[in-house]
């Protein structure tokens, strides 16, 4: 079946079970190496994932907090597949364009996460730099977007 004759809409289990833990799991991994490369323990970014609700006093608890973050950061990976699922069953085009739509949707995760969820936590603010901003759309394009985006389209060819 080719993408301009894709009308079947994508499976809601297949494409929320499935994005949500390759994204949850793809971004992990990025933003855990991406802290590596930046001198910075992957302990310290699943804490700062729990300082959302904790604050800075999510640095003072060990793996509780790791946990939290782990469980907070998957839950966000789910929520992003939740979306872009329910969004595709009223645009077909995320479905047929997957591609194009797995790009422009790890964008808009990005600037939403940074501009408008985050802001909205306990989480102290990170310092801006273009380099980690363009890093963290890359990450979001590749990590998030994309295999969202896939995922639907796999789900939608699969029946």
């Amino acid at each position: 079946m080719s993408e301009e004759n894709l009308t079947e809409q994508p499976k809601a289990f297949e494409s929320i079970i499935f994005g949500g833990l390759t994204v949850g799991v793809l971004d992990g991994l990025a933003a855990c190496v991406s802290a590596l490369i930046t001198g910075i323990s992957p302990i310290i970014v699943f804490q700062y994932i729990s300082a959302a609700l904790l604050g800075r006093a999510s640095y003072g608890y060990g793996w509780a907090t790791v946990s939290l973050g782990v469980l907070l950061h998957f839950s966000v990976a789910f929520s992003a597949a939740i979306v872009y699922f329910l969004l595709s069953r009223k645009i077909s085009f995320l479905t047929r364009q997957a591609v194009i739509s797995g790009i422009v949707y790890g964008i808009a995760v990005h600037l939403t996460m940074s501009f408008l969820i985050v802001p909205l936590t306990l989480a102290p603010p990170l310092p801006f730099t273009i380099s980690g901003f363009i890093r963290q759309t890359l990450i979001h394009i590749f990590c998030v977007g994309l295999p969202i985006a896939l995922v639907a389209r796999w789900s939608a060819k699969k029946h």
